[in-house]
């Protein structure tokens, strides 16, 4: 088998300890461990630099990878491998066997390096990502106030729509402050619910103990103050688009894609698009596109590659607010599937579109081009005139085709 690296390191990180072991034209075959604190790692690396090692491998183990990835970066050409891409020999799984076998297949060229962004990226990462939790968060509690109306028989949700809305929430903190009827909550709707007053002040006779009162405002003063951390996250975020404020402004030309998809979008691939040979390893990367399955010249039905899990919430997050813009390709997209294929692979499927878009547009910097709502009409204009006219035909007509000017 070649050689295509000269002198390589395969690491085996751990929470408390690194195995190195390194190997290469000119040296010998070394093992070494070392503790993860940040002395012992420097110890490594002028270690590794003494040896003249210039490739690193390790498996992304957790987040015990990004210590050792970060102090090491700068000096060595450093490869972070799938641990599901790598097999050992049965029976012979140590420490010392893992870096042995991480080093002879970097040395061999067996491994493929995971795509690791730059260091803005990966901050901008962790702050959209953070978001997204603290979102889920807010989530959580307005799911709990809910139960816990119910469990006081206050049928709120069955009459408005939004029960944090503005007339919810009024009528909400009304309701634990006890100080009006309800006739006088009913009074609070605002907009389209003054015409339900009647059915508003039905729901809101209810059993609320203090015990109630007390759950709801804890949840309340609990939603309160992630909102507040929300917003710090947001200041911060906009801080680190600066840099990349142009690229930042053409993903939102995309339809379905505003602030907050278009920089988790740009935190997950980031904007170097040569990382990506084309749109569909970017596609496959980010776990968007089916995996291949072929055995004895026959293909089977597979699903959705792994990938990226943020990404592709926030793809899919996306692909729902296109599907509902009017006039769009995207929406006609989703709805030509939507009835053969589920709303779920329909989802994918203009996600996986959207995400095609933002690699060309990040790699040649120019804004998204709408393609119309009828695209997808025109585009099949024959098949769709055939099948209206066979229906037609089985109905018992006779129908004449002819151009309109």
């Amino acid at each position: 088998m070649d050689i295509v690296v000269e002198k390589g390191c395969g690491l085996d990180v751990h929470k408390e300890t690194v195995v190195a072991c390194i190997g290469g034209s000119g040296i010998k075959k070394e093992v070494r461990t070392y503790s993860t604190f940040t002395q012992e790692l420097l110890r490594l690396k002028e270690w590794l630099k003494g040896q003249g090692i210039t490739h690193v491998a390790m498996e992304s183990t957790g987040i015990y990878w990004k210590p050792v990835f970060n102090i090491l970066e700068d000096d060595f050409e450093v490869i972070l491998v799938n641990a599901r891409h790598i097999k050992h020999v049965p029976g012979r799984k140590t420490d010392v066997c893992d870096s042995e076998w991480l080093c002879k297949l970097l040395r061999n060229g067996l491994v493929k390096g995971s795509y690791i962004p730059v260091r803005d990226m990966r901050e901008l990462r962790d702050l959209t990502r953070y978001r997204k939790k603290l979102v889920h968060a807010i989530a959580s509690e307005k799911n709990r106030i809910q139960k816990i109306l119910e469990d006081a028989n206050i049928k709120l949700s069955s009459v408005v729509s939004d029960t944090f809305g503005v007339s919810g929430s009024a009528i909400i903190e009304a309701l634990l402050r006890s100080e009006l009827t309800t006739e006088e909550m009913s009074n609070l709707a605002r907009g389209k619910l003054k015409k339900k007053k009647d059915v508003i002040r039905a729901s809101l006779v209810g059993k609320v103990t203090q015990h109630h009162v007390f759950m709801i405002k804890t949840s309340l003063e609990h939603i309160k103050s992630v909102e507040k951390l929300i917003d710090g996250i947001d200041r911060e975020k906009e801080q680190k688009l600066e840099n990349y404020r142009d690229e930042y402004e053409l993903l939102q030309t995309i339809p379905g894609v505003k602030g907050h998809g278009a920089a988790s979008i740009l935190a997950e691939i980031g904007t170097e698009m040569e990382r990506f040979p084309t749109a569909e390893h970017l596609s496959s990367w980010a776990g968007m596109s089916p995996g291949n399955n072929e055995s004895g010249g026959k293909k089977k039905v597979c699903g959705t590659t792994h990938g990226n899990k943020s990404l592709r919430t926030t793809l899919t997050e996306c692909a729902w607010a296109a599907s509902r813009k009017k006039d769009c390709y995207l929406r006609a997209k989703y709805h030509s599937l939507v009835g053969r294929r589920g709303k779920k692979r329909a989802l994918i499927a203009v996600g996986h579109k959207i995400l095609i878009a933002s690699y060309h547009i990040l790699k040649h910097k120019v804004g998204y081009k709408e393609l119309g709502g009828d695209y997808l009409d025109k585009r099949r204009k024959e098949k769709i005139t055939r099948s209206y006219v066979k229906r037609l035909a089985s109905l018992g007509y006779q129908v004449t085709l002819a151009d309109v000017a």
